[in-house]
């Protein structure tokens, strides 16, 4: 986090998944105590994404919204796309791609490339997979 903020970059999105998501989410909950400019945009795949959850995770998540500055959904309602779309979404508004990558398929895996191709400068916390990309 340090070496994003070290560049300037103040806007943070986040996809608001479990798991890494929230951690990212919180972190920079955390350091916008401290520094007021930092935004938080939550770009979620739809309205319907707890459907299923804990109620823990559920509070979690909507404390998050709560506390976020921006909050875009890509569609309303679950679609088979919505997560892909959401992925595009939080690439095609970033210059960093921020990600625990581990394996080279799946989801993470998808916007990776997805982020590469784009130009985006990428910071895999899980760093064991990138070479594989």
């Amino acid at each position: 986090m340090d070496r994003v903020l070290e560049q300037g970059i103040r806007t943070f999105c986040v996809g608001g998944a479990l798991g890494f998501d929230t951690l990212a989410a919180v972190t920079v909950l955390f350091y916008k105590q401290f520094m007021p400019e930092i935004k938080l945009i939550l770009i979620l795949p739809c309205k319907t994404q707890t459907r299923g959850w804990k109620p823990l995770n559920i509070k979690t998540y909507e404390e998050i919204k709560q506390l976020s500055d921006e909050v875009i959904y890509v569609s309303e309602e679950y679609t088979r796309s919505c997560m892909f779309e959401r992925n595009r979404k939080l690439v095609d508004m970033s210059t960093y791609c921020i990600c625990y990558l581990t394996k080279a398929t799946g989801g993470t895996a998808y916007t990776v490339k997805y982020a590469k191709k784009k130009n985006l400068q990428i910071i895999n916390i899980g760093d064991t997979a990138e070479a594989k990309l």
